[in-house]
């Protein structure tokens, strides 16, 4: 199902993933993983590796991409929050926006069509990891109804420095 909305009077499209759009959220993601503490990540992703990503979360989880101008300008995901059985019903968000969209609105696009889907699908608590320091990241989730419900300290490390990180909950 794709969902569109006029954004800056450009047509924004939001769907479900393909296999073919891993390219273009390799480039999204390593954009992050090289010049952001944003992820923990420290390698660049292959498209091999993030079309292997892709398929194993898609099959199991809801995985949307959206278009602006016919090119992929974000995407978004949930996951698998803890491993144990108990855990089943609370799933991990994350949530990625090329820099040149940012502040079009395309976050908040990709999450709500997330938030609806994992609502329908019986999740029942949604889990935001965020850098401490990711102050955007941490407002943004504030207006989709997150709450900060905790804080660990100097947990990672990268680019010479302690990084914290906090989760944001939200209960469906």
């Amino acid at each position: 199902m794709e969902e569109k909305e006029q954004n800056a009077g450009v047509a924004v499209t939001v769907r479900s993933v393909s296999p073919y759009d891993a390219e273009a959220i390799a480039d999204i993601y390593n954009e992050y993983v090289l010049n952001t503490t944003i992820s923990f990540e420290t390698e660049a992703l292959t498209v091999e590796a993030m079309r292997s990503r892709i398929s194993g979360l898609a099959c199991k989880y809801p995985y949307f991409v959206a278009e602006r101008d016919g090119r992929v300008a974000g995407y978004c995901y949930a996951h698998e929050w803890k491993e144990r059985a108990a855990y089943g019903r609370t799933w991990e968000t994350t949530v990625y926006v090329a820099p040149g969209h940012k502040h079009c609105h395309i976050g908040e696009m990709l999450m709500e069509r997330l938030i609806e889907e994992c609502r329908r699908l019986g999740c029942h608590v949604l889990i935001a990891c965020i850098t401490g320091d990711n102050e955007s990241s941490i407002a943004f989730h504030r207006r989709l109804g997150f709450e900060q419900v905790s804080r660990f300290r100097e947990v990672g490390f990268k680019f010479g420095r302690y990084l914290d990180v906090v989760d944001y909950e939200l209960s469906l």
